[in-house]
């Protein structure tokens, strides 16, 4: 025949102090209805869970963090989770990123004054939309001289280990009358920006010249174009930095996958619609910085710069 246990000894089963068993007990013993007087575990289960979900919680979203959240996301274009991730890194308190995107939704549609300046963080929210073919949709295919396929590259620029592989593009401004020259280094994402008057070879040969030979010698190993007509000059600009250059397939943007993903993140800086002619130098050297300084998740969120600080040590290591 079994015996009925002691509290005590029930407080010893389960490894409790009996004084934390008295309380429970104490505080979920039902007081009326059918089950006066008994402990009925799922009842107690449920009010314990409607205390937790009514005890006032740690704000950790403070006006401080808000504003330098905001101040982020507008100025240097990072998402909530660049943000949150990034700050965390850094030793930095920081909430969840879903805990930032519901904030900005909910600041969105509040009609309280204190979330006034808040209102319209959501327009900086990347959401999703896709960078169109730019140029017109005419073939240039066979307007370029001793193109070497992309097939024929070597073997290591494919593992984006070593730097010096360099992806080239132009982003278009409003009405294909202005542009901006792009080359990203498919180790790194190290990228460089110059702004053209327009989208002759001449031109982006000139400003290819300007800005890759102020590296060492055998920094560029290999670069990678598209196949407009404005690389034309690209046996030129190989011969001059005694490298290789390679042309993707037509119309197969994922050849070059590395430099349209950082043109998306300039877009946000950027639109579509945006009349290059009338962004100065000076802030096209701005967001190139802040692009060079984004933490990238792939990186475990350490940003191009301090990646290519870590290459370069290794070979000197």
């Amino acid at each position: 025949m079994e015996t009925e246990s002691s509290k005590s000894e029930i407080a010893k089963i389960i490894g409790v102090d009996p004084s934390t068993l008295y309380r429970e007990l104490s505080r979920n013993t039902a007081k009326r209805g059918r089950t006066a007087g008994s402990y009925v575990a799922t009842n107690a289960q449920r009010r314990a869970d409607k205390r937790h979900k009514d005890k006032p919680k740690l704000l950790l979203l403070t006006e401080q963090l808000k504003a330098r959240i905001a101040g982020l996301l507008c100025y240097e274009k990072w998402s909530p989770e660049l943000i949150s991730e990034r700050l965390s890194i850094e030793g930095e308190a920081c909430v969840s990123h879903e805990t930032i995107y519901q904030w900005i939704w909910d600041a969105k549609k509040s009609n309280k004054k204190a979330d006034a300046k808040y209102r319209k963080l959501y327009k900086h929210l990347k959401h999703g939309s896709r960078r169109q073919k730019r140029g017109n949709t005419k073939d240039k295919r066979g307007a370029i001289k001793n193109r070497i396929g992309i097939d024929q590259r070597p073997e290591v620029v494919k593992h984006r280990e070593r730097i010096g592989d360099i992806e080239v593009d132009l982003m278009m401004g409003s009405n294909h009358k202005s542009a901006l020259l792009v080359m990203t280094d498919r180790a790194t994402l190290i990228t460089m920006m110059e702004k053209l008057n327009g989208k002759e070879a001449e031109e982006v040969y000139e400003k290819m010249q300007k800005r890759l030979t102020n590296f060492s010698p055998s920094w560029v190993k290999t670069l990678t174009f598209d196949n407009g007509k404005e690389f034309a000059q690209h046996q030129k600009i190989g011969k001059l930095l005694k490298v290789k250059t390679y042309f993707t397939r037509p119309y197969t943007s994922q050849d070059k996958g590395t430099v349209e993903n950082r043109i998306g993140v300039i877009r946000r800086f950027f639109p579509k619609k945006t009349d290059l002619r009338k962004v100065s130098d000076k802030r096209i050297k701005e967001v190139e910085r802040l692009l060079n300084y984004r933490p990238i998740r792939k990186f475990n969120y350490n940003n191009p710069i301090e990646v290519l600080e870590n290459k370069c040590f290794a070979l000197m290591g």
